[in-house]
């Protein structure tokens, strides 16, 4: 059994040290980081152990897009964090700045 939770946010563009790297996220905050804690919790009271960097597997669906990734624990604001690929950025025309929905099966 899985859970499922949604939410509205928008996409930032993070950049790496020189410029060398960016990635585009979308912050998961409030109701939905808590469920995703929630879940991260139960889980690794099932299986004794936490995935790497602590964090959990979705399917996400933004739009009519759907793919396969993990969110990741943000230290800064104590959410979590949805990289957002670039085919899925093409696919839904979203942009840094772009607000988008997202829904999230958690695994």
């Amino acid at each position: 059994m899985s859970d499922t939770v949604t939410h509205r946010g928008t996409l930032w563009l993070w950049t790496g040290p020189e410029g060398t790297a960016a990635w585009h996220f979308l912050s998961i905050d409030g109701e939905a980081a808590k469920a995703i804690k929630a879940h991260e919790v139960m889980r690794r009271l099932e299986h004794g152990a936490g995935r790497g960097f602590g964090s959990v597997k979705v399917r996400a669906r933004i739009a009519e897009t759907r793919w396969a990734t993990s969110v990741f624990p943000s230290k800064e604001s104590g959410g979590w964090l949805l990289p957002i690929k670039l085919a899925v950025r093409r696919a839904e025309d979203l942009a840094a700045g772009d607000e988008a929905e997202v829904e999230l099966e958690l695994l």
